[in-house]
């Protein structure tokens, strides 16, 4: 998951961009691709990004790209893909923050196959020092991500992570929102909806296509939501995700 804007793009902000280098080329452009919701030529560019990043010896490069091809292979719901992505990753050559990263990637993962007992042990077993080492955006992804899997197991946690997640992340692009939606709509709190419009007005306005498409499906599966709204909410689910080269999102947006 990280201000919003996207989930992927906190990977490659730090020093992979700075560089000069052609896999630092290549994964700003690839940034810049995923910003504007082109994931086919995003993903396109972090491949040619890793190619160049193997063909340097960079391993830490190397790491933060298949993390991000990982990330991307989880939103775009290709599981068994995005798990093999993450088997490849040098996990001692990370800095503080490209390991948060990478846990946070395996937490959404295991969020996204609906596995959160697992998904919040793991968020147990990192440490607050460590976390404190990282970023605040790649903090902001990691208790955003926690704070899901907690609010889906009952745990009590879930709010201080919440809250740990707001305080590092800006709350305009609509992920504060997006993820208190989430844990209210885990734990079946009536205030889902409500949560989830407020995402989705903060999405649109931001321009973030993959962010309102996602809210716009979880909303479609609200009990709350009647039928002829629910549908509604699908077909523009499923033509968004479509016109983003994302197949399998728009086939669960049809279901």
């Amino acid at each position: 998951m990280v201000k919003f804007k996207s989930a992927v793009v906190a990977l490659l902000a730090a020093s992979a961009i700075a560089s000069a280098s052609d896999s630092g080329v290549y994964s700003f452009r690839a940034q810049r691709s995923l910003d504007n919701g082109k994931f086919a030529k995003g993903y396109n560019q972090l491949e040619r990004a890793l190619l160049a990043s193997r063909k340097e010896s960079d391993l830490l490069s190397e790491s933060r790209v298949l993390i991000a091809m990982a990330q991307i292979r989880t939103m775009s719901l290709d599981l068994d893909f995005a798990d093999s992505l993450l088997s490849v990753v040098h996990e001692d050559v990370l800095d503080q923050s490209t390991q948060v990263q990478y846990t946070k990637v395996k937490i959404a993962l295991l969020n996204t196959r609906g596995n959160y007992k697992d998904a919040a042990a793991i968020c147990n077993r990192v440490g607050e020092t460590d976390l404190k080492k990282a970023d605040e955006t790649a903090q902001a992804a990691f208790y955003g991500e926690c704070a899901v899997a907690y609010a889906a197991v009952g745990s009590d946690r879930a709010e201080e992570a919440l809250k740990m997640a707001g305080k590092r992340s800006d709350k305009k692009g609509g992920f504060y929102a997006y993820t208190a939606a989430r844990m209210a709509d885990l734990s079946g709190k009536g205030n889902a909806d409500s949560l989830y419009r407020v995402a989705e007005e903060k999405s649109i306005k931001a321009n973030k296509p993959y962010n309102t498409a996602t809210i716009l499906y979880y909303r479609s599966l609200l009990k709350s939501t009647p039928k002829k709204e629910a549908a509604e909410l699908k077909a523009r689910c499923k033509n968004a995700f479509e016109l983003m080269g994302l197949p399998n999102n728009s086939k669960r947006c049809a279901e």
